[in-house]
């Protein structure tokens, strides 16, 4: 018997209070009368959670259009169904989906129906409640760096453009769009790209994706279909690189990532034909790619053929510094730069691009075709709008004074609370990485994190360190948080394997004392203030 509904649990099923359409399959429905297959095709899209909970059953005269039978056998249907509490029906009202619960007096009759075991319809929607997967529980507080301040979103800006794009949009161009997106945000991101981030390109050059991602995921697949084998990446670096290099049937080799970005020398012999970087901002580590490097990198790429793949990483948001114009500046015909709206809007948007030499252009261009052709027009013309008004520009500024007042917040607290702990990659973007004892088990750090709500990432470099976010964490929660943070010793050898394990005071306090009574579990990722025990370091 069916115990869960709707099916997928955890979540809130779309009420519809309109006048809706409904599918019912008579051909295969069991019974031998018409009435009994429409009874049982209903009692299906009841159970099953096609239809949920709330929602508002068509017009009987309608249905029963709809599926070729009398107005009498749908009516026969809709009272057997309320009458098992799975319909209700009210005087002038119509007829909804039940609440949950309602069906539990069910006959012994309808109960083997509904569960298959008298054939039917039981195995597909047993299949589905197979499927069904909880729900992950989001974290109290998301301190991981793929976030911008999603409260930050410019809801009324994006939807002003929106709804000038729809008053203004010809009846033709509802159709299908370019791939390589529609030609006016690629000539507002031309503009924009060249005045900002001092790129040389024309909309021809640009394709839209939905995101850095898909736009490696277009490019590698380019590569790999004109005979590229391995691709260079940072080490440590953003894992979607891999990623979409492993799925285009690439190789990724790791280069070394050091304070003046990743190291160009170890390039030569490494027989790659792409390498990717974060020359602006790197990726976690904050670094920014060097005038020599990158002269280097330019240099290596004219001598090998190479393609120098540039994500322009956080390039937008600084504060200590000038900006640094982008790579592909440099090379044109070299470099292919990617960037997206995931940080200056925010990732659900879904839009981003690839500035390409002019030889890669047509072929990922038609490797877009063939995959998705891009994000909704709809939306391209509307991030068109937001640049040509000069919005996007305006928003930017916005968000990087309060990135700014955020960054300070975080490193006020820290100072106050963990000054020995060395904080780098804060000139630029929005993330710190906040160095570790010597020794410390990043990982241990991490885990009794998340135990307590508190999301974060581990560097996962050869020196143990937290890669904190605070674009998406207001002022007052990172001071208030500051009151529960102290200065991290020295941890301890751990007996097991030799490494240092988290075990004393500030940070080592917060790896292995989540379950002291004496700290508020509830504490976000302010390291708890528990005593130094006599012993640690």
């Amino acid at each position: 018997m069916v115990t869960a509904w709707p099916v997928l649990q955890g979540h809130r099923p779309v009420r519809i209070t309109g006048q809706v359409e409904l599918y019912l399959d008579l051909a295969t429905a069991p019974g031998r009368s018409l009435a009994r297959r429409t009874e049982h095709a209903l009692r299906e899209a009841v159970v099953s959670g096609r239809v949920a909970p709330g929602t508002r059953m068509p017009a009987t005269r309608a249905l029963a259009a709809q599926l070729g039978v009398s107005r009498g056998v749908v009516v026969e249907a809709y009272a057997q169904l309320a009458a098992e509490g799975y319909l209700v029906t009210r005087r002038g009202g119509g007829t909804t989906v039940g609440a949950p619960g309602r069906h539990d007096g069910v006959s012994a009759l309808g109960s083997a129906l509904v569960d298959g075991s008298a054939g039917g319809y039981g195995d597909a929607a047993g299949g589905l409640r197979a499927a069904a997967r909880p729900v992950p529980t989001p974290p109290r507080y998301d301190l991981r760096p793929a976030l911008p301040a999603l409260a930050g979103f410019p809801r009324q800006t994006w939807l002003a453009a929106l709804g000038r794009v729809l008053r203004e949009v010809p009846d033709d161009r509802l159709g299908y769009a370019d791939p390589a997106g529609v030609p006016e945000l690629r000539a507002a991101l031309a503009g924009y790209l060249g005045r900002v981030r001092g790129m040389r390109t024309e909309p021809d050059r640009i394709v839209i994706t939905a995101g850095v991602r898909q736009g490696a995921t277009l490019l590698w697949g380019v590569l790999a279909a004109a005979g590229a084998r391995r691709i260079a990446v940072e080490q440590p670096g953003w894992r979607g690189a891999r990623e979409t290099a492993a799925a285009a049937g690439l190789d990724a080799i790791p280069v070394a990532v050091d304070g003046h970005g990743i190291a160009v020398d170890r390039l030569d012999g490494l027989d790659v034909d792409a390498v990717a970087v974060t020359a602006a901002h790197q990726f976690p580590t904050g670094a920014v790619l060097s005038p020599p490097r990158r002269a280097a990198l330019v240099a290596w790429a004219h001598h090998t053929g190479a393609v120098v793949v540039e994500d322009d990483y956080d390039a937008e948001f600084r504060y200590d510094r000038q900006p640094v114009g982008a790579l592909q500046g440099l090379a044109p015909d070299l470099v292919v730069g990617a960037g997206s709206t995931s940080k200056t809007l925010a990732p659900a948007v879904r839009i981003g691009w690839l500035v390409l030499p002019q030889r890669l252009a047509a072929p990922v261009r038609d490797r877009q075709l063939a995959a998705s052709r891009g994000p909704s027009p709809l939306e391209q013309l509307a991030l068109a709008d937001l640049m040509r008004r000069g919005d996007y520009d305006r928003h930017l500024r916005r968000r990087r004074r309060a990135y700014h007042r955020q960054r300070d917040a975080l490193l006020a607290a820290l100072a106050g609370a963990l000054p020995n702990l060395p904080i780098e990659g804060v000139a630029a973007g929005l993330h710190a990485v906040v160095r570790l004892p010597a020794g410390t088990d990043e990982s241990a750090v991490v885990a009794a994190a998340s135990e307590r709500g508190v999301a974060l990432r581990g560097l996962g470099g050869e020196r143990p360190a937290l890669v904190v976010g605070y674009a998406n964490l207001g002022e007052a929660a990172a001071r208030r948080r500051s009151r529960h943070w102290r200065t991290p010793s020295a941890p301890p050898a751990s007996p097991r394997d030799g490494r240092r394990a988290p075990s004393c005071g500030g940070l080592a306090a917060f790896a292995r004392k989540t379950a002291d009574p004496r700290v508020d579990p509830a504490l976000p990722i302010g390291y708890p203030a528990v005593p130094v025990r006599p012993g640690c370091r």
